[in-house]
């Protein structure tokens, strides 16, 4: 069963999973759409256990999770032929050929020999590595480790892609590379993509939509546009004297906090009014007025201290 355009790729409700004494999930519930989702957490929220059940590896003590329809854990094989997973670990076998682990990958996601000849060599000419595809992994940079465990999450033509830290260990410029070529494979090759990333930055610049898991829930499930925009705070900058401006805004009843040189302040009946009087009046110098949008990590720092 594959998934259809409505149905989606992966489902969680009321999933609860306990290592010994140790309980990581208590209640999990999600949806995960086409595109690329982000899954955030902080360090030891059960991003990677998550992501175990979603591959079939382990299941949940209780509550029900679903990959394309299917329990990944009952129903494994089919589950993971439409797959691919790219782990954080750089543990590759180090006198293997880029080529032969990527052709072999592929056979194991059930290809026969010949397709996954051809593409592993078309995966690795697709990130980059076409010229360097029978080096020894071993001998091969990060970057391009990280390259190669790209490829062989995509070389079988999965449905989905789970990406855990692959960017770990880049320096900035590859760090842009990997990222263009994530988004590569949603828009050009037409796999959806999990990203499991602690760099928000990362997050907030290709994916479309976020699980944000802590305290073994689902804090935030929504479009990374949904949880920055604000559109009840406005923002503020005036050339100097901003503490003056704060100050007379929350004497006129507005709720008022200055950043540097602007004030941040929610949008109540007559605000703007307010503002621009009190602008006028005392003969500041206005730079900017406008919706304050907030980034994706002011909403992962907002649900966490929520939840």
């Amino acid at each position: 069963m594959l998934p259809t355009a409505e149905a989606p790729l992966v489902e969680g409700s009321g999933i609860a999973k306990r290592w010994g004494q140790t309980a990581v999930h208590a209640d999990l519930t999600f949806r995960i759409d086409n595109g690329i989702t982000g899954l955030l957490g902080s360090n030891g929220s059960g991003k990677t256990t998550l992501i175990g059940m979603m591959l079939g590896l382990h299941r949940p003590d209780s509550g029900e999770l679903k990959v394309f329809g299917l329990d990944p854990f009952t129903a494994g094989p089919d589950v993971r032929a439409q797959i691919g997973y790219s782990p954080e670990h750089h543990t590759l076998p180090a006198d293997t050929q880029a080529f032969d682990l990527v052709r072999h990958i592929a056979e194991l996601h059930g290809l026969p020999k010949r397709d996954a000849t051809n593409r592993a060599s078309d995966a690795l000419y697709a990130v980059g590595l076409g010229e360097e595809r029978f080096r020894a992994i071993g001998t091969m940079s990060t970057g391009q480790r990280q390259r190669v465990k790209l490829a062989q999450a995509i070389a079988h033509d999965p449905k989905l892609v789970v990406l855990d830290e692959p960017t770990d260990g880049l320096d900035p410029i590859q760090r842009d590379q990997m990222l263009a070529l994530i988004r590569r494979c949603a828009t050009e090759f037409g796999i959806n993509v999990i990203l499991s990333s602690h760099l928000l930055h990362e997050v907030e610049r290709i994916c479309d939509g976020v699980v944000i898991i802590g305290n073994g829930r689902v804090l935030a499930n929504a479009a990374v546009s949904a949880l920055r925009s604000t559109t009840d705070t406005y923002l503020v900058e005036v050339e100097d004297r901003a503490d003056e401006l704060a100050a007379a805004l929350r004497g006129r009843g507005l709720d008022a906090q200055t950043d540097g040189n602007a004030v941040i302040f929610t949008n109540a009946a007559q605000a703007l009014d307010v503002v621009r009087d009190e602008i006028a009046t005392r003969g500041m110098a206005l730079r900017r007025l406008g919706e304050r949008e907030r980034s994706l990590e002011d909403a992962f720092l907002e649900v966490l201290g929520n939840g």
